[in-house]
C-alpha cells in the first residue's frame, strides 16, 4: 500500500471517487470548485495506492490564503480493502506527517458528518465505526460530538429580551472579554486550548481566529447591561457557505440569568437583517446550556459531527 499526496495529474481520479456510505462527504463538482479556489490543493489531498489502483482517499481543507489545512472534512477507503481502519490510519498519519514537516503549529482535524441519531441506524454507525478507529490509532483521540445548527427565516426572530446594548469595541476591549467567558466554559475546544498554552492565550488564539474568519471585523459587538457592566460578546460571522453564528459567550457572574438569549437573540436579528434567510452554528453535545438557548431561539439540528484531533499537549 502506498501513502502519498495527489499532484495536478491526479485530479480527474480524485475527483472520481464516490462515497455510497450514509457519511457527509465531498462530490466531484465541489472538490473542482474549490480546488480552484486553493481549498483544496493537491498537497492537502492524500491517496492510499494499491497496485496503482486508488482505494483511499483523504481531502483536507483550508482557508484560500492559509498556509496548512485546518480539516479533513472527506476520508474514504474503499469497501473492498479488508481493513479500512488500517488503511485510513496510514492515511492519516501519512498527511499528519507532512503537514508537520511543512510547519503546522496546529494540526488539523478530522470531521465525520453524520445524521442526528446515527447510532440508532446500523448502516451509518458502521461507516462512523471504522473511521473512529482509524481516528484513533493515528492519535486523533481528542474526540468530541457536536451538534450543527440552522435558523431560517420561518423560525422567525425572538422578541426582545434582558435590556442589552450592544456597542462596537477596540480588539484590546474584546480580549479581556474572551478570556473571562472562557472560564468555566463547557466547550470542549476552549478547555483543551486553555490546557495547552493557558487562559491568556487561549483568548489571544480565539480572538485571532475569529479575526481570520470570513466575517467583517465590524459586526463584532460587546454586550452591557443597564448598569453598563460588560455582560459578554456577540460575533456574527460567515464561513464560505453561509452566514453563522460564529463566537458568543457570558461572562461567569452573569450566567444563569438569562442573557444568552438576548445575545444569541442579536446575532440572529443582525444576520437576518443583512438578508440572511439561513444562519448556521454549531455547539457541543455536552455543552447542554448552550444547546437548548439554540433550541429556544429556533436553531434546529441539522447534522451530527465526530470531530477529532490531537489531544492537549502534557
Amino acid at each position: 500500500m502506498l501513502f502519498r499526496s495527489a499532484t495536478d495529474s491526479d485530479t480527474d481520479r480524485v475527483a472520481a471517487v464516490v462515497v455510497d456510505e450514509p457519511v457527509g462527504w465531498i462530490p466531484a463538482d465541489r472538490y473542482l470548485d474549490e480546488l480552484r479556489q486553493r481549498m483544496y490543493r493537491p498537497e492537502w489531498t492524500w491517496l492510499a495506492e494499491d497496485e496503482g489502483q486508488v482505494v483511499g482517499r483523504s481531502l483536507w481543507w483550508g482557508q484560500s490564503t492559509a498556509e496548512h489545512p485546518v480539516d479533513l472534512d472527506c476520508l474514504w477507503v474503499d469497501a473492498s480493502v479488508p481493513d479500512r481502519a488500517k488503511v485510513a490510519a496510514g492515511l492519516l498519519a501519512a498527511g499528519l506527517e507532512s503537514f508537520t514537516a511543512r510547519g503546522a503549529a496546529d494540526l488539523p482535524i478530522l470531521t465525520v458528518k453524520l445524521t442526528d441519531g446515527w447510532r440508532d441506524d446500523p448502516a451509518v454507525s458502521a461507516a462512523a465505526e471504522w473511521r473512529h478507529d482509524a481516528a484513533l490509532a493515528a492519535g486523533l483521540s481528542h474526540v468530541v460530538e457536536r451538534l450543527q445548527l440552522e435558523w431560517t427565516a420561518p423560525a422567525g426572530l425572538a422578541a426582545a429580551g434582558a435590556p442589552l446594548s450592544f456597542p462596537r469595541a477596540s480588539d484590546e476591549e474584546f480580549l479581556p472579554v474572551f478570556r473571562g467567558i472562557a472560564e468555566g466554559s463547557l466547550d470542549a475546544g476552549t478547555r483543551k486550548d486553555i490546557a495547552e498554552v493557558g487562559a491568556d492565550a487561549a483568548a489571544r488564539k480565539a480572538m485571532d481566529f475569529y479575526l481570520d474568519c470570513l466575517g467583517e471585523r465590524d459586526w463584532w459587538r460587546l454586550a452591557y447591561d443597564a448598569d453598563g457592566e460588560v455582560v459578554g460578546l456577540a460575533i456574527p460571522s460567515a464561513t464560505p457557505y453561509a452566514r453563522n453564528v460564529g463566537y458568543i459567550g457570558v461572562l461567569p457572574k452573569f450566567r444563569g440569568r438569562g442573557y444568552v438569549d438576548e445575545v444569541l437573540a442579536e446575532i440572529t436579528r443582525f444576520q437576518a437583517a443583512a438578508g440572511a434567510e439561513r444562519i448556521t452554528a454549531t455547539t457541543d453535545r455536552g455543552n447542554v446550556p448552550m444547546a437548548a438557548a439554540f433550541a429556544r431561539a429556533g436553531y434546529r439540528i441539522t447534522e451530527i459531527r465526530m470531530v477529532y484531533s490531537v489531544p492537549a499537549a502534557s
